[in-house]
């Protein structure tokens, strides 16, 4: 099995272009997330903060830059180094991050409503979150299917590999379902709203009973195997994800429902927005509190700095978005605070992921090849660049 952290021999590979792109691979959309989280989270915070809709759309305005850059550079990725591609799609640890591409997608497209508008005009915004919602749907939806289907029978894992990073095509589906009723009150009245709402329940459901099978693999692997190698302890926080977005994404079921489904459909969608949210909002902040523990272990055990790093962001900003929606459906201060002691967490984790990975770019260092240890090839699974 060829994987990507098995460099090929230059005898074997011929002279390409662009050789920056190289190993370049699909956890770089993390960036895109994590930094459009930043703005669209900070646009609903219960306290109105002079500038701070002004500092989210711009933020919202560099996910964008980041986004058509990555895709233009991931485009001559496959292009140039197609060897390179097809070997992070036969790398376990590497397969699940185009899950990401998908996610990045839909969170700049969400943002483009949210917050983008405010500088491109509400038309504007519509016309880009369709087409960004449409394709990181498309985008996500195969990849929830072809990537565990490459890992059942392509990919060659041990029991002890299972790793929060398996959750990444599994909760693309679930940032559709928050996204999706955005457009929605965009859409004709009628069909057209209803079907777009209940195709967001129906993600909802994929992407929540995925998880579900899977989560309970990784908090075994992590009980009966010990901790995760250092540069992966940071992917646990990836779990938050389903848990914030599904909260997200019930909540938003019930803000746009009522005149688009009947009436008591309309109010279940209220009632479970709470009855869901609450308990599984409790579990996210059992589990942050977790990954906090294990990442402190890590730094003192000496965790560098890798891209694993921007785990710490679109997972948090999902806990503040779901808060939020919390906020709303039960009008409790305590959720207000919840909201804005998060939002600080995640604006802080943002700022420390963008410096090192700014610092990681101009040196170099994270876009050069694996470099494995004499004697031995590197571990897929330690690949984090």
């Amino acid at each position: 099995m060829v994987t990507a952290a098995q460099p090929l021999s230059s005898a074997s590979v011929p002279a390409r272009r662009v050789p920056a792109v190289r190993h370049l691979g699909p956890n770089w959309y993390a960036c895109v997330m994590g930094t459009a989280i930043v703005g669209t989270a900070g646009a609903a915070l219960p306290r109105h903060v002079p500038g701070l809709r002004t500092a989210c759309t711009t933020v919202w305005a560099l996910s964008l830059v980041l986004l058509a850059a990555l895709l233009v550079a991931r485009s001559l990725h496959w292009v140039h180094h197609r060897d390179q591609a097809r070997a992070h799609l036969l790398d376990p640890a590497a397969a699940p991050f185009y899950g990401c591409l998908s996610m990045a997608l839909l969170a700049v497209g969400g943002g483009a409503v949210t917050v983008g508008r405010d500088w491109i005009g509400t038309s504007a915004a519509v016309a880009l979150d369709t087409v960004l919602f449409t394709a990181g749907t498309a985008v996500g939806l195969a990849a929830a299917v072809a990537v565990p289907y490459l890992m059942a029978v392509r990919h060659r894992i041990e029991p002890g590999q299972a790793s929060p990073v398996w959750l990444l095509p599994l909760v693309a589906p679930m940032v559709s379902a928050a996204v999706g009723p955005l457009l929605v009150p965009h859409l004709p009245p009628g069909q057209p709203r209803e079907t777009l709402l209940l195709a967001c329940v129906a993600m909802f459901g994929v992407s929540l009973l995925a998880t579900l099978v899977t989560l309970p693999v990784i908090f075994g692997r992590l009980l009966t195997g010990g901790p995760l190698p250092l540069a992966l302890t940071p992917s646990l926080f990836l779990v938050l994800g389903p848990l914030g977005q599904s909260t997200t994404a019930v909540g938003k079921f019930a803000d746009v429902a009522p005149g688009v489904v009947p009436g008591p459909y309309a109010e279940g969608f209220g009632v479970l927005a709470v009855l869901y949210g609450v308990p599984v909002m409790g579990f996210a902040l059992m589990w942050l509190c977790l990954a906090v523990a294990h990442v402190v272990r890590a730094r003192r055990e000496g965790m560098g700095f890798s891209m694993t790093w921007w785990s710490f962001t679109f997972p948090v900003g999902t806990c503040v978005t779901g808060a939020e929606a919390l906020a709303r459906h039960t009008g409790l201060a305590a959720y207000d605070a919840l909201t804005v002691v998060l939002y600080a967490v995640l604006v802080a984790a943002w700022a420390v992921a963008a410096v090192h990975t700014a610092r990681g770019l101009f040196s170099g260092a994270l876009l050069a090849g694996p470099r494995p240890a004499p004697g031995a090839p590197r571990p897929a699974t330690a690949r984090t660049t």
